[in-house]
């Protein structure tokens, strides 16, 4: 007989049913206190002993280094741009030389020698430098680098909310496992009752043995995939316990339950929200306005430009009427520069070819992230639809299934029915249990899925 739940890495029909599901539906969330979320959403923060739901993704933020890589590298395009910045300001510099020269050249006026250059050589001064006029090459350089600073912080929330997927995937596989290992003990406790009593009638000479072997099968079977599960249980523990950057903890403690609390979905409105907050679409128009201030820059790369300057300061070597050769005297310059570029082997159009190739490219792949966002909206609200229905579904097939093992239990009681009928009524009702806590499971994900696909930041 097959297992009704089969974990992962073992063949089974369950197999795509309750796994599937985990990779369908999880969404990066953290939960906080919100009308029409699960119980288990509810609870923030870290425990005593176990970590809510709120904690974990909290932890797993605060323990990945990828955040704090991506946060540094967004503090690098902030300094870049301050770089950009200080082109608008002037230039100032200080310079002070010494050189000494011998021989120096002389000439013999009347019996005197007079050198036209002093042996010790001094200059000390300071030059202010000002680009006037560029025709916005600067703003523009400004501009793009300000975009960059853009780009980056909206990686860090793109990296923030898949950290925020995994963990939330992490923790409820957990309370998942934890519901089926409940469910499992439930139908072993209760075939475990109903061969006691089938031994009592063996021992009275009313059954035969036939039944309780049987039974000890379902029983075995039933053994078999709890042990499935807890192995399943202890995977996800791991790879909890690797996002939070503690692989030496096998088992990270986790608080909380699967809970069901349906919530109305209007779908325009949630369109809506998902085009002006996801962050890829942010990313998207980041990287076209990128593109364009890029356009923007080359095509201002061969216009003229025009600065000033001014230098004063002290130093020696002026040959004046009544000032010796070696007296340091006051010095100015003021100087006026317009730079205009002739030629340059038609580089800057090509340029620009490039560059309006590459804002076209962004155009479209704006485009296309938009329409696979709302492909994701629509999607997470489907599986939220879907999960709905087969909880109802479930619900309906636990109270069948319970019935049917009650009438199964006394037709074989007053010996009109078959062991085997009992059996496999504790088989369907096992599944029928199983099938509600896949349909919780699967709709406080699809509720977190809808989140993400709009762009809902909920964790702090």
């Amino acid at each position: 007989m097959l297992s009704r739940f089969q974990p992962a890495g073992l063949a089974g029909p369950r197999r795509p049913l309750l796994l599937g599901a985990a990779l369908l539906l999880a969404a990066p969330v953290l939960a906080q206190t919100q009308p029409g979320l699960p119980a288990a959403s509810q609870a923030i923060g870290l425990a005593s002993d176990s970590l809510t739901l709120g904690g974990t993704v909290q932890a797993v933020l605060d323990a990945n280094p990828g955040v704090a890589n991506l946060t540094e590298l967004a503090n690098a395009a902030s300094s870049r741009l301050s770089q950009t910045q200080a082109g608008f300001l002037p230039l100032v510099t200080g310079t002070a030389t010494y050189t000494h020269l011998d021989p120096v050249s002389v000439a013999n006026f009347g019996g005197q020698e007079f050198a036209f250059v002093p042996n010790n050589n001094f200059d000390a001064h300071l030059t202010a430098q000002y680009e006037l006029y560029d025709f916005g090459k600067r703003a523009a350089t400004t501009n793009l680098s300000r975009s960059q600073v853009q780009t980056a912080q909206d990686n860090i929330v793109v990296a923030r909310r898949d950290l925020a997927f995994n963990a939330v995937q992490a923790y409820y596989s957990i309370l998942f496992m934890r519901e089926s290992i409940r469910v499992q003990d439930q139908e072993i406790a209760s075939l475990v009752a109903h061969r006691n009593e089938m031994q009592k009638r063996v021992d009275a000479g009313v059954s035969t043995r036939f039944d309780v072997t049987t039974t000890d099968v379902r029983i075995t079977q039933a053994q078999n995939t709890k042990l499935d599960l807890q192995n399943q249980l202890r995977n996800q523990q791991v790879q909890l316990a690797r996002l939070l950057h503690k692989p030496q903890q096998a088992d990270v403690p986790v608080k909380g339950s699967l809970g069901y609390a349906p919530q109305p979905v209007n779908l325009e409105a949630e369109l809506l929200k998902a085009s002006q907050n996801r962050p890829e679409a942010k990313l998207a128009k980041d990287a076209e306005a990128s593109a364009e201030l890029q356009t923007r820059l080359i095509e201002r790369g061969n216009l003229p430009s025009l600065g000033v300057g001014a230098q004063v300061g002290g130093k020696n070597g002026y040959i004046l009427p009544n000032v010796a050769i070696t007296d340091i005297r006051l010095n100015t310059v003021a100087v006026a520069q317009l730079s205009v570029p002739i030629y340059d082997g038609n580089k800057n159009r090509k340029q620009r070819v490039e560059a309006l190739a590459n804002a076209r490219a962004t155009v479209a792949r704006t485009a296309d992230t938009q329409e696979q966002i709302r492909a994701d909206v629509r999607q997470a609200a489907n599986n939220m639809e879907f999960s709905q229905a087969r909880y109802n579904n479930a619900q309906q097939q636990v109270a069948q299934a319970t019935d049917a093992l009650t009438k199964a239990r006394d037709r074989y009681r007053y010996g009109v029915g078959a062991n085997l009928d009992v059996l496999d009524a504790e088989t369907q009702l096992a599944q029928s249990r199983l099938s509600l806590a896949q349909a919780m499971y699967s709709y406080t994900l699809g509720q977190y899925q809808l989140k993400r696909a709009t762009g809902e930041q909920i964790w702090q």
